[in-house]
């Protein structure tokens, strides 16, 4: 990507905090009209590096540009390009949402009917024109996540930073969420995302960096890192810790991996459904239990096991 492609640009970006180094050189970049998501367990650095990109902490080494401008040395021009929206709705609950649209847009010095035209104009994108006089302690937790990003967006900033913009969302809101970001995107806007939902990367983002203790350990569209892992596999569920034992002894030579816990042993998909055919015919005249089988395509959450190494179950809800 050439740099006049590219709207974000981190170079060899390092912080520690005392004696804890939380960033050891990332290098990321962002194409204009495009989604990265920052993948990685808890504490692996994501925010840090948000942060940094927002000039909201400054690095200790490196360089990063937004728009070909410092963070550091420019930090106001890169402030005037981007919107934000951190982990925790950043809106007072004692103002109604009208109120904190139009409080913020003077912040940003439009006029007073500027500020309410754009505030009436997102909440009709953020389906909040019924709430709008509302205090927003009134607001359901979705609610006060879509008031949130619609305060990133008052001053239309060409790039937007989203710090897990769905966590706590139910499956509802989520979806609603996903559809304005995607929206955003048509737009031309450019979105740096974190994200805890591995299906939320998939669902949204051009390119995924993913980062584990402080480095980046891969990078890639979602497609291109699934295939990092191979083909698809069929999973042959047996259905008893003895009936598993027995097939490891008959098939273990072939499988790709035999995991005790779920009595599953996956092979090779790429053999074909008649080998798959003969396989489970073999089972059977060994009188193996069969429970079930299934074809499985790689996913985001092979891919975080895999580099990471870590059990998504604790710090990720399919993410994170």
């Amino acid at each position: 990507m050439s740099s006049n492609e590219a709207a974000i640009v981190a170079t060899a970006i390092t912080k520690s905090f005392k004696q804890v180094e939380v960033l050891k050189g990332i290098d990321l970049e962002v194409a204009r009209g495009t989604v990265l998501a920052l993948l990685g367990p808890n504490g692996a650095g994501k925010t840090t590096m948000v942060r940094i990109l927002a000039t909201l902490l400054k690095p200790d080494g490196g360089r990063a540009l937004v728009e070909g401008h410092d963070v550091v040395q420019q930090a106001g021009k890169v402030r005037s390009l981007i919107g934000l929206t951190g982990q925790y709705a950043a809106v007072d609950e004692l103002l109604t949402g009208m109120a904190n649209l139009t409080m913020i847009g003077r912040l940003y010095r439009l006029s007073a009917a500027d500020a309410r035209r754009r505030a009436t104009d997102l909440l009709a994108v953020f389906d909040l024109t019924n709430a709008a006089t509302r205090p927003v302690k009134t607001y359901s937790g979705g609610m006060r996540r879509r008031l949130d990003l619609a305060a990133s967006l008052i001053a239309n900033p060409p790039i937007l930073y989203l710090d897990e913009p769905t966590t706590g969302l139910d499956p509802h809101s989520r979806n609603a969420m996903w559809e304005i970001i995607r929206q955003l995107v048509r737009e031309g806007t450019t979105l740096l995302l974190t994200t805890q939902y591995l299906e939320e990367a998939d669902q949204l983002a051009d390119q995924i960096a993913v980062i584990d203790t402080g480095t980046v350990v891969a990078k890639g569209s979602p497609d291109e890192l699934k295939r990092q892992l191979g083909g698809e596999r069929f999973d042959i569920v047996t259905g008893s810790p003895a009936a598993f034992e027995q097939a490891v002894l008959l098939l273990g030579a072939r499988a790709l991996q035999a995991d005790r816990d779920t009595w599953t042993l996956s092979l090779r998909a790429d053999e074909g459904f008649q080998k798959l055919y003969e396989t489970l015919g073999q089972l059977q005249q060994a009188g193996i239990e069969i429970a079930g089988f299934s074809l499985h395509r790689p996913t985001l959450d092979d891919v975080f096991l895999r580099l990471t190494q870590r059990t998504a179950g604790a710090e990720l809800k399919g993410g994170e």
